[in-house]
């Protein structure tokens, strides 16, 4: 490989990414394609950090990263629908979703297969993130511990850089929101991939086949050959870009199983996790097929088109709408898989917590808060009875009824607290993925819309 000297100087380039991995281990023909049954990984906890430890890590980088996303998306914001798109394909992929707790992250996982012969590895999913990466020897520079071998792409036949001349290489800045480097002595064009949560990765933009199971693979998937990468990432091989966007693994397939796909994350460390089985990943317009989904409208916003947004309608706490102005709603709202905890605007947020309070310290005692989350309670979840349900509602029918496995998050033994957060310094709202947590979620980029279904991840 070339000198890579030059990539050290883009260290200061940061990465926020949420955590979802494929693995195709167990592989069932269902309806026109491939379903991958996905289980959670509560019960393998790591050992290398105590639990309030991970919890206050955690929730450190989730503010990062929330704050690196309210800096994108400073600003006025125009709000529009996203075109139609060609329907028609009928397959499906499946890939099994794990929560990252195993392996030291607060998102989720899954096992992606790459080069010929082929190899599987442990990657972070991210639904916020566009260019799909991993870590690569020689690793000139530096490379994050791994629970995989280090991917050897001199051992692929099917490996290859790509060139700067290749309009690829161009396509970056959009991705990465970094301006693409070529390399002068070997002409290859090199990614810069920053995240909010003092994460990155720099190295060549890739390509080779990928594999989904034995039988389901693309040729030609383009990815970044990771050589210099740093940050929170646990101890995955590298990261699953889902965003909306070219160079995503989810626009690389969609000419092949349709610009849709759907998952359910399965529960990590809220109060039922010893009920969770497990989660799962599909790609294709069949995974509109197995859940009753109501849906409400995708919208984009012009200046962050690859993240995916939807319209906030209404908040109830135990049936009751909070009270609020309507246009207190009319914020921008992002869905994230990301993002752990849910982050709302001042108002919203004060309104919600002051209802929660308002029944739950009829029960239980209010404690000091814990981090970014400062609404919590004596007490441990699973046997807190006394839990009012919170309803987010969304335009069209759609909503997430939360029960108490979405709303508490026991942060240390004895204390337990409300999983959301304010967000003070932005109008803006984020679903995180503590309250996805168990339900289907589909987003049918085709049809700009945004579905989910309850009943856990059947």
């Amino acid at each position: 490989m070339g000198s890579l000297s030059l990539l050290v100087f883009f260290a200061q380039f940061l990465i926020a990414s949420s955590l979802v991995e494929f693995q195709g281990n167990e592989l069932q023909h269902k309806q026109a394609g491939l379903h991958f049954n996905i289980y959670h990984g509560q019960e393998l906890h790591s050992s290398f950090m105590s639990k309030s430890s991970f919890f206050s890590d955690m929730l450190a980088k989730d503010e990062e990263r929330v704050k690196a996303l309210y800096s994108k998306l400073a600003g006025d914001v125009f709000m529009s629908t996203t075109p139609n798109a060609s329907e028609g394909r009928e397959k499906v992929v499946g890939i099994p979703l794990k929560s990252g707790l195993p392996i030291g992250t607060g998102n989720y996982y899954v096992k992606v297969g790459l080069g010929t012969p082929v190899k599987y590895y442990t990657m972070v999913v991210d639904t916020g993130s566009s260019l799909s990466w991993l870590q690569c020897q020689p690793c000139v520079v530096s490379c994050h511990p791994q629970i995989d071998p280090l991917f050897n792409p001199s051992n692929s036949k099917t490996y290859k850089k790509i060139s700067c001349l290749n309009p690829l290489c161009s396509s970056l800045k959009d991705s990465t929101l970094n301006d693409p480097i070529c390399e002068t002595s070997s002409k290859t064009c090199v990614y810069r991939a920053s995240y909010g949560d003092s994460s990155y990765s720099i190295g060549y933009l890739s390509q080779d086949t990928l594999a989904l199971s034995q039988s389901q693979t693309l040729p030609g998937f383009v990815y970044g050959c990771g050589q210099e990468n740093e940050g929170l990432f646990g101890r995955t091989a590298g990261m699953i870009g889902l965003a909306h966007d070219k160079l995503s693994m989810l626009a690389q397939l969609s000419t092949k199983y349709g610009y849709v796909f759907s998952y359910c994350l399965p529960t990590s460390f809220s109060a039922s996790a010893s009920t969770s089985t497990g989660g799962f990943l599909s790609i294709g317009n069949s995974s509109l097929a197995t859940s009753s989904y109501k849906f409400t409208p995708m919208m984009k916003d012009s200046k962050n088109p690859s993240l995916y947004y939807l319209n906030l309608a209404t908040i109830t706490v135990a049936g009751k709408p909070l009270g609020v102005a309507a246009s207190s709603y009319k914020v921008p709202t992002i869905i994230d898989s990301g993002t752990v905890i849910t982050r709302l605007p001042v108002s919203l947020y004060t309104a919600l917590k002051e209802a929660f309070v308002k029944i739950m310290s009829k029960k239980y005692a209010q404690v000091e808060g814990y981090s970014i989350l400062d609404t919590c309670f004596k007490g441990s979840a699973k046997n807190m009875l006394v839990v009012p349900e919170i309803q987010m509602n969304f335009p069209g029918g759609a909503n997430l009824l939360l029960k108490a496995n979405n709303v508490l998050l026991e942060t240390e033994k004895g204390i337990t607290c409300l999983a959301f957060a304010g967000s003070s310094d932005n109008p803006i709202a984020i679903i995180g993925n503590f309250q996805q947590q168990r339900f289907n979620v589909a987003y049918d980029i085709s049809n700009s819309r945004i579905g989910f279904a309850a009943g856990g991840c059947n």
